[in-house]
């Protein structure tokens, strides 16, 4: 029959009969007597198990990181609009300041050639920072290394 005495744990293998001898690292059960196909099965269960484990690392920090640039993009057009609203203002004011020394053209074309320059520039440096880098997975990269040295240790 198939009765287990009380106190004894099933292997959940099927056509395994050998005991258990102890608890593998990280929570894995070994056996003694474990076959060389039933071991390398047992490696490619486990390396699909990892492998799903860190495509849901990627895609949480993907998640994250996706939610932190949507906060960002809001908070930067919401300041944005308010800082051009004063921009604006204060350019009025500049140009009107301006009035006192040179006629109201020359100073209007003054103080627009100055805010453009100023604008490429802060176009420029705000191009350089909009990179690919910072959307990097530096968690899953780490991980996925560490797992890799890891088997590549057991391995020898």
């Amino acid at each position: 029959m198939n009765r287990r005495e009380p106190g004894t744990t099933p292997t959940n293998r099927t056509g395994h009969t050998s005991p258990v001898i102890g608890d593998g690292e990280n929570g894995a059960t070994r056996y003694e007597d474990d076959s060389v196909p039933g071991l390398v099965k047992k490696l490619a269960y486990d390396l699909s198990t990892l492998f799903n484990q860190e495509l849901a690392l990627a895609k949480a920090e993907i998640k994250s990181n996706v939610k932190d640039v949507g906060s960002g993009v809001s908070s930067i057009a919401t300041g944005g609009a308010v800082l051009y609203a004063g921009l604006l203002f204060l350019l009025g004011g500049v140009m009107l300041l301006l009035t006192n020394w040179v006629d109201l053209t020359t100073a209007a074309f003054i103080v627009g050639a100055v805010v453009t320059i100023i604008g490429a520039i802060l176009l420029s440096s705000g191009k350089k920072k909009m990179s690919a880098d910072s959307l990097t997975l530096d968690r899953t990269i780490d991980s996925v290394k560490k797992d890799a040295d890891m088997a590549r240790r057991k391995m020898q």
